[in-house]
C-alpha cells in the first residue's frame, strides 16, 4: 500500500480526533472560573470540598498548558482570546486555542499537501485555511449565542419587573431568572448572582456580564438597574419600558431579516461558487487547472488566483454589508 496514502488517512483519523476533542471541550465541564464558583449553591455554602476541587483542576490542566497560560497571562492577546471564548462559551484556555489553531493548520497543510501530489503551493493555502478555521467557528459561535439571548432577554425582563412588583430586591429577581428562563440567559445570571454571593458587587458582577455578552439591549438594561440603585427611582417601571422597546427592535429587527433572505443567499452562493467550480475541475480534469501552477506559467497563473481571491472576498463584504441594517 502507498505510504502517502497511509500517511493521508492518519491525518484525517488525526482532524477527527482534534474535532472530537475541540467538541467535548465545548460540551464538557465548565471553565476553572466555572467550576470554582460552582463550588457554592444557592444559600453561599459549599457543595462538595477542596479536595476534590483540586482533583478536578488537575485533570483538566496540563503543565505546558499551565506554563503557557501563565506566560500569556495580562497580555492583550491572551485577553482578547479569553474575551471572545467567554462570549462563544467554548471552555478552553487562551494557550489551548492557539495550541488548536496551529494544530488545524498543520493538519490542512499536510492534506493539502499530499491530496494534491506533494504541491507544495496547495499546501500553504490549505495551512493557512486551517489556521483560520477555529477562529471562523469562534465567531458563528459568538454570533449564535448572542442572537439566543438577546431573543431571550425581553423574557427575562418581564420576569424580573413581576419580580420587583412582587416585593423581590433586584438579586432575588436575577436569582429567579436563572432558575425560571432556559440557556444560554439563566447561565449567565446564575453566574452573576454566584459571583454577588461570593463578594462581588452587584455592578461588578454586571460588567462581567457585560464583558461576557457584547449586546446592546443589555447594556441598556444594565444601565438603568447601576443609574436606579445611585440615585433611586421606579425600576420595574423603566424595566418595563425597556422590554417594550427591546420587543419592537427584534421584531423589526426579524422583519428585516426575513426581507435580506434572498440577498444574503445570493451573496454566499456568488461567493462559493467560484470555489466549487474550481473544486470539480480539479477533480475532473487536474491539468487544465494545474497550468495555473506549471513553472512556464506560474508568474500569471498565481497573480490571476489572488486576484479572483481578492475579487471574491470584496463582493462578498460588500454585499453583507449592503444587507446589513442596524436598528
Amino acid at each position: 500500500m502507498d505510504s502517502n496514502f497511509l500517511l493521508v488517512v492518519g491525518l484525517v483519523l488525526g482532524l477527527l480526533l482534534l474535532l472530537v476533542g475541540i467538541v467535548s471541550s465545548v460540551v464538557g465541564r465548565g471553565s476553572i472560573v466555572e467550576e470554582r464558583l460552582g463550588q457554592y449553591s444557592e444559600t453561599g455554602q459549599l457543595s462538595y470540598g477542596m479536595e476534590e476541587t483540586a482533583d478536578r483542576e488537575r485533570e483538566r490542566s496540563t503543565p505546558l498548558s499551565d506554563f503557557f497560560n501563565r506566560m500569556g497571562e495580562g497580555t492583550d492577546l491572551f485577553d482578547g482570546i479569553s474575551r471572545d471564548l467567554a462570549r462563544a462559551d467554548i471552555k478552553l484556555r487562551p494557550a489551548e486555542y492557539i495550541a488548536g489553531r496551529f494544530i488545524s493548520g498543520i493538519i490542512g497543510g499536510a492534506l493539502g499537501y499530499f491530496a494534491t501530489g506533494q504541491s507544495i503551493l496547495f499546501g500553504i493555502v490549505l495551512f493557512f485555511i486551517g489556521l483560520f478555521i477555529p477562529p471562523f467557528y469562534v465567531g458563528f459561535a459568538k454570533k449564535r449565542r448572542l442572537k439566543s439571548f438577546d431573543n431571550q432577554l425581553s423574557d427575562m425582563i418581564n420576569l424580573m419587573v413581576n419580580g420587583l412588583r412582587a416585593g423581590f430586591s433586584i438579586l432575588q429577581a436575577m436569582e429567579s431568572v436563572s432558575r425560571e428562563l432556559p440557556s444560554p440567559i439563566s447561565d449567565e445570571f446564575r453566574r452573576v448572582v454566584q459571583e454577588v454571593q461570593l463578594g462581588l458587587s452587584i455592578e461588578d458582577a454586571l460588567d462581567h456580564l457585560i464583558r461576557r455578552i457584547n449586546s446592546d439591549d443589555l447594556d441598556l438594561v444594565i444601565t438603568a438597574i447601576n443609574v436606579q440603585r445611585e440615585v433611586g427611582g421606579n425600576l420595574a417601571e423603566i424595566l418595563d419600558t425597556i422590554s417594550h422597546t427591546i420587543r419592537e427592535r427584534v421584531r423589526i429587527k426579524g422583519q428585516i431579516a426575513a426581507l435580506t433572505a434572498q440577498g444574503r443567499a445570493t451573496g454566499w452562493v456568488i461567493a462559493a461558487l467560484p470555489f466549487a467550480l474550481t473544486g470539480i475541475l480539479f477533480a475532473v480534469n487536474r491539468e487544465y487547472i494545474m497550468v495555473l501552477f506549471e513553472p512556464a506559467t506560474r508568474g500569471c497563473g498565481i497573480p490571476l488566483v489572488i486576484l479572483a481571491l481578492v475579487m471574491v472576498i470584496t463582493g462578498m463584504i460588500a454585499v453583507q454589508k449592503i444587507v446589513s441594517i442596524d436598528i
